[in-house]
């Protein structure tokens, strides 16, 4: 399987994404440039996190427009597996990908730490391996991921098992407290219809090895192979 990171400019968990997917997964791994229309014959793509095009006007908004862009959405709208991490959810909100948008964090203030997430579906593309209820442990690090959507579009995303991870504390509890940025109903990351495509504020590329204190990200990964 062959996989592609997308780079943007300011973009700098590219080169942590393809660390994990080419030395740990073993996996194929090409970088494609923002602006490129070739995705090199790819069978997934990540967008990866960063500050892409330096977040001017909206995080992701200057992104969603690059000559890559237009592969990438006709590529997931294909079917293809598509994940956008960070500033890539913020980029695949801001191109119609997913619904909602990302805001900024309750605290108003940038957010880095391990956070523990529960999965909510194992439907989608990216879901395959985990169980439901499965409590993971991941880093964040983000000023924008506050998500957000109205009432109405909570109840579809509920009703079409398109929730794929919540913020929770240790022990699986969904709480208030363990939600660090504010996001409606403790949403850590969610799927598109189709459930081909994930965007998620946790980072899983991060999260590949012992030594960085947990390895509970490559059940995401592992689960498109």
């Amino acid at each position: 399987m062959k996989w592609g990171v997308v780079v943007f400019p300011a973009s700098n968990c590219d080169y942590d994404a393809y660390f994990a997917l080419k030395n740990i997964l073993k996996c194929e791994v090409e970088f494609l440039w923002h602006k490129e229309r070739n995705l090199k014959n790819v069978d997934v793509v990540v967008l990866p996190g960063g500050f892409s095009y330096g977040d001017y006007l909206r995080c992701g908004a200057m992104a969603r427009f690059s000559p890559v862009m237009e592969e990438v959405i006709s590529f997931a709208n294909k079917g293809h597996p598509v994940m956008g991490i960070c500033n890539g959810f913020q980029v695949l909100t801001e191109a119609g990908l997913l619904e909602g948008t990302l805001m900024k964090n309750k605290t108003l203030k940038f957010m880095c730490k391990q956070v523990w997430v529960k999965s909510q579906t194992t439907q989608g593309v990216w879901s395959h391996n985990t169980e439901k209820n499965k409590v993971l442990k991941m880093p964040i690090a983000h000023g924008e991921g506050n998500y957000f959507v109205t009432q109405e579009k909570l109840k579809e995303l509920e009703d079409n098992d398109q929730i794929a991870f919540r913020y929770c504390d240790e022990k699986g509890e969904v709480l208030e407290t363990s939600n660090p940025n504010g996001s409606v109903s403790n949403i850590a990351g969610v799927y598109n219809k189709n459930k081909n495509i994930l965007g998620l504020m946790p980072h899983p590329e991060r999260a590949c090895e012992s030594i960085l204190g947990s390895e509970d990200g490559r059940v995401l990964l592992e689960s498109v192979l």
